[in-house]
């Protein structure tokens, strides 16, 4: 086990499965471990390199094993496809991640902050909460439009939804789907509207964040998605690898 610098992690919701490696390659151990006993495992093995796909709980579980004094690597997963050959299960997963790692030419993923996974996860939510509005806003149109009533495109004009209501003659019925609606819209503009609000305040507190607003037309939102995405920007070789 003394001889072990390399170990590829196929994460799992609750179970892991390891690939432990030499220097040279050469396959020493595999091992099929809970979270409890993965710890237990890392703390007491020599310092030595981790890598995991960059996936749900990667970066959280990146930063735990860090503290054990290993160095941590996380690769994108779609550099690693291209190594797996055939008979795929949970082991040889990890014994590809340990061979993709190998390659001189891998790029690797920096492990995100709770602050970036935060930002990330708001940045999830309002885009849904968009989605959903320009549903709502479709269906609006839609069904209005069956009607023979036309409406300009934009928020405007169904934000003042009840006045444009109350001067066509249509189904009671159809007034109360529309006006339900219309609530809809309203909540999820409070929303958008709150998580944007939420978005700059986290940008007040980070240096990042304020250096990116400093940037012509960089607003909250582009500021505050490449503040979680791309964190200090040090994986990028140059500006072209970025901007690739």
């Amino acid at each position: 086990m003394q001889d072990v610098t390399l170990i590829g992690i196929d994460l799992g919701k609750h179970s892991f499965h390891l690939h432990g490696q030499d220097a040279r390659g050469k396959a020493i151990f595999r091992n099929k471990l809970s979270r409890k006993q993965l710890i237990e495992f890392l703390a007491t093995l020599h310092a030595c390199t981790l890598v995991m796909e960059a996936c749900a709980g990667a970066h959280h579980m990146a930063r735990r094993l860090a503290t054990l004094g290993h160095q941590v690597k996380l690769t994108s997963p779609q550099f690693v496809r291209p190594f797996v050959k055939s008979n795929k299960n949970d082991f040889v997963d990890a014994g590809v991640i340990c061979e993709a790692a190998s390659r001189p030419s891998m790029r690797f993923v920096t492990p995100k902050t709770e602050s970036q996974q935060t930002l990330c996860a708001l940045h999830k939510v309002r885009d849904s909460f968009v989605q959903d509005r320009v549903k709502t806003i479709n269906q609006i149109h839609g069904f209005l439009l069956e009607l023979g009533i036309s409406l300009p495109v934009g928020n405007a004009v169904i934000r003042r939804l009840p006045a444009v209501l109350s001067e066509h003659p249509l189904p009671p019925r159809l007034i109360t789907t529309l006006e339900r609606l219309h609530a809809h819209f309203k909540y999820l503009s409070e929303q958008i509207g709150e998580i944007d609000r939420e978005l700059a305040m986290q940008l007040a507190d980070n240096d990042l964040g304020q250096r990116l607003l400093s940037i012509p037309g960089v607003g909250p939102v582009t500021a505050s998605v490449l503040a979680a995405e791309i964190g200090d920007g040090k994986q990028y070789a140059s500006s072209r690898d970025f901007a690739a």
